[in-house]
C-alpha cells in the first residue's frame, strides 16, 4: 500500500474538538481515509491521572465528540493502554504511515510526542504534532536574555509583544472515515461515571460537556458578561465569571478561538474594551501556569522557592477532614467547599480563600489542597492547580508576599456583602441577616434564636481563631526566612 492510499490517523489528546483541531484539519486535507482515536492510558502515575470529577466530564465530552465525528461521516475509535503501544499497534494493523497530532501543553505530554515519534519512526510512520492547547508554543516567551519568565505582568507583556495567535480553522464539513473493521472499546466499560454513590448527580443541570455546550457558554459570556466582569469577576454571589475553564481543559474550546472571539466583541462594542482586557489577562495566567510547569516540571511536587522545603507544616487529618466537608465555622470556606463537592467547581475568588485557609490558618502542606482540588474540579489541570496552590501557600512563582493571609470574615464582607452566596451553600445560616452571615459566632443570642441556630450544634464554631492563626503563620515563615 503506497503513502497515497494509506489511511491517516488523528490521535486526539486534550483537545476533544472539531473546529481549530489543526491535527484533524491536516489529516482532512490529506483526502485520505481517517482514523480519529482517542486513547485512555491507566499507566499514568496516579497522581497525573484524572481525578473523580474530571473523569466525569470525560465520559460525556468523549461522547459528545463522537457524535459530532458521526455527524460529519466520521467515527471515533476508543482503545485502552500505554498511548505508545496503542497507536503504534494502529498504525500496524490499518497500515497508516502518517499520525496527526495537537501537541500537549505539559513537559510530560512533550516526553511522550517525542517517545512516540521515535517509536514510529522505526516502522516507518511519522507523526505530525501542531499547535493545541496553548496561545504561544512551549518556549517562545522568554525575556530578552533568553530566559524563562518568573513574574506574570513580564511575561503577560511579552506575550502581548508577539504576532497574534493564528486565526482558528473551521471544522471538515465532511470526513472521509475508515472502510476497514476496526474495534473500539465501548465508553460505558470504561467505568469514569460515578456509581454507588453518585456523588455528580447535581452536575448534569450545570454542565453541558463538549463542542457545542463551549461555545453556547462562550457567545452567552460574550454578549452579557464581558462588559461587566472587571466588576463582578471577584464576586462569587453573581454570575460574574465565564465558567470556561473545563471546556478549555478538555480542548472543547481552543485558547485561540476565545482569544479572537473575545477581540472581535471589544471591537465590536467599546464598552466590552475594559472588560475584554481583563478577561485575556486572565487567558495570560493559564498561559503562565503552563510556561511554569514546562521550564519547573516538579511544580506539582516540590515548592518553587526552595526555602519552602523547610517550611513548619502541621499534620493534622481532622482539620483536614473538616476543611473537605465545608465544616471549619467560617461561612464564606464552607460555603466554597461545599459548591466544590456540588458542582464540581469553585469561584476563582473562593478558591484563593478557602486555600489561604488551609495553609496558613491551619498550616497543612498545600499539596494535601492541591490533592483535594484535583480529585474534585471538573476543570483539574495540573499546571493551573500546582502554579495557584504555590502562588497562595507563598511559595511559588510571583506569589502572594506570605503575609497576605486572606481574612474570610472580611471576604465574606467584601465580596458576598448579602450573604446569598453562603446562604444558598450553607443553608442551615439561610436566616442570619447579612450584618452576622460571615461570623455567626458574633450574633446575639436572640438573633440566633429567631434563625433557628445552635452553635456547635447546627453550623460549627470556627476551629481556629482567625487572629491567632494568622500570628502563628507569619511565625512559622519567620522560622525559614532565618
Amino acid at each position: 500500500m503506497s503513502t497515497q492510499d494509506s489511511p491517516v490517523i488523528v490521535w486526539f489528546g486534550s483537545d476533544l474538538r472539531l473546529a481549530d483541531n489543526r491535527a484533524l484539519a491536516a489529516a482532512a486535507n490529506t483526502g485520505r481515509e481517517l482514523i480519529a482515536c482517542y486513547v485512555l492510558d491507566e499507566t499514568r502515575p496516579h497522581e497525573r491521572a484524572p481525578g473523580g470529577a474530571a473523569r466525569w466530564w470525560l465520559h460525556h465530552s468523549l461522547a459528545a465528540v463522537a457524535e459530532d465525528l458521526r455527524s460529519r461521516g466520521g467515527r471515533l475509535i476508543l482503545r485502552r493502554g500505554p498511548v505508545k503501544s496503542v497507536i503504534a499497534g494502529l498504525a500496524a494493523e490499518t497500515r497508516a504511515r502518517d499520525v496527526h497530532a495537537n501537541a500537549g501543553p505539559e513537559p510530560e505530554a512533550a516526553q511522550l510526542e517525542r517517545s512516540l515519534q521515535a517509536h514510529l519512526e522505526g516502522d516507518g510512520v511519522t507523526l505530525h504534532t501542531h499547535p493545541g492547547a496553548m496561545l504561544f508554543p512551549r518556549g517562545a516567551v522568554r525575556t530578552k536574555g533568553g530566559q524563562p519568565f518568573k513574574v506574570f505582568t513580564p511575561f503577560w507583556k511579552a506575550c502581548l509583544q508577539l504576532p497574534d495567535p493564528g486565526e482558528p480553522v473551521e471544522a471538515p464539513r465532511r470526513l472521509r472515515t475508515f472502510s476497514g473493521n476496526l474495534d473500539s472499546e465501548p465508553l460505558e466499560e470504561w467505568n469514569l461515571l460515578p456509581t454507588r454513590p453518585n456523588w455528580a448527580t447535581g452536575f448534569d443541570d450545570l454542565w453541558e460537556p463538549g463542542e457545542s455546550g463551549a461555545h453556547a457558554r462562550l457567545e452567552a459570556f460574550l454578549e452579557d458578561g464581558l462588559t461587566s466582569y472587571p466588576d463582578r469577576r471577584d464576586r462569587p454571589d453573581l454570575a460574574g465569571t465565564s465558567g470556561l475553564s473545563p471546556h478549555l481543559h478538555f480542548g472543547e474550546l481552543s485558547p485561540r478561538q476565545v482569544w479572537h472571539l473575545v477581540r472581535s466583541a471589544m471591537a465590536a462594542r467599546p464598552s466590552a474594551r475594559v472588560g475584554g482586557d481583563a478577561f485575556l489577562r486572565q487567558l495570560g495566567w493559564r498561559e503562565f501556569s503552563y510556561h511554569l510547569l514546562n521550564h519547573w516540571p516538579t511544580l506539582p511536587q516540590a515548592p518553587f522557592r526552595p526555602e519552602f522545603s523547610d517550611f513548619p507544616w502541621r499534620s493534622d487529618p481532622g482539620f483536614l477532614e473538616r476543611w473537605q466537608r465545608g465544616q471549619t465555622g467560617y461561612p464564606l470556606v464552607d460555603a466554597g467547599m461545599r459548591e466544590l463537592w456540588r458542582t464540581g467547581w469553585m469561584h476563582n475568588r473562593v478558591r484563593m480563600v478557602t486555600a489561604s485557609f488551609l495553609v496558613k490558618h491551619l498550616l497543612i502542606p498545600w499539596q494535601h489542597g492541591a490533592a483535594w482540588f484535583w480529585d474534585t474540579l471538573v476543570d483539574a489541570d495540573l499546571a493551573n492547580n500546582s502554579a495557584s496552590w504555590q502562588w497562595v501557600a507563598g511559595s511559588g512563582a510571583d506569589a502572594a508576599p506570605y503575609f497576605r493571609i486572606f481574612n474570610p470574615i472580611i471576604q465574606g464582607k467584601k465580596f458576598d456583602p448579602q450573604g446569598d452566596y453562603v446562604r444558598r451553600w450553607v443553608p442551615e445560616l439561610g436566616n442570619l441577616p447579612a450584618s452576622h452571615i460571615h461570623e455567626p459566632w458574633t450574633a446575639p443570642d436572640d438573633m440566633l434564636d429567631r434563625a433557628g441556630i445552635k452553635l456547635d450544634q447546627d453550623y460549627p464554631r470556627p476551629i481556629v481563631d482567625h487572629a491567632a492563626a494568622r500570628a502563628r503563620a507569619l511565625a512559622a515563615y519567620d522560622r525559614i526566612k532565618k
